[in-house]
């Protein structure tokens, strides 16, 4: 494991990151215990959360948000703007108006297989396993798990034809 990217860039927050060899982390990025593995690649304005895990050779495009429970495997390319949820009912406050602590909801786990793609303002929902080399498209929401080797469009995602 190495120390910390491999190259420098000003204004990043990286806290508790476990790195891989040749990590490339771009300026305005917030990292916190979370593990980048070897040669992947992190664009600007990005945010990784603590508990995810990205794989080797991964891109992940600027202005990506990646939030605890994720699990990008190797060799995914992640497009600009993909937001990825990991909770099926958000809220703010309790019933009686209190901040809603960790303990309040239920944190839905979600994965990326080895090879995928996925287009570029793409929303990933939480509890969903988008399958090895499968190809979601750009804008897309994902509501349910996507096959390996399935192209998904739309909203919400639906097969494309003749894509498996």
């Amino acid at each position: 494991m190495a120390d910390g990217p491999s190259n420098d860039a000003p204004f990043r927050l990286i806290d508790d990151v476990t790195f891989g060899e040749g990590v490339v982390v771009y300026s305005f990025v917030n990292l916190y215990g979370c593990t980048i593995g070897d040669d992947s690649r992190i664009g600007p304005f990005v945010e990784i959360q603590h508990g995810v895990a990205i794989g080797a050779r991964n891109k992940i495009s600027s202005h990506c948000f990646i939030c605890t429970g994720v699990v990008i495997e190797d060799e995914v390319f992640v497009g600009h703007g993909v937001v990825f949820v990991n909770d099926k009912h958000p809220r703010s406050t309790t019933d009686d108006g209190r901040l809603q602590t960790e303990a309040e909801w239920s944190l839905l786990r979600t994965t990326v297989r080895s090879g995928a793609s996925i287009g570029s303002g793409a929303v990933i929902l939480g509890g969903v396993t988008v399958g090895r080399r499968a190809i979601v498209g750009a804008g897309a929401v994902v509501t349910r798990d996507v096959p390996p080797g399935e192209t998904v469009t739309g909203v919400p995602a639906r097969p494309v034809k003749g894509s498996s």
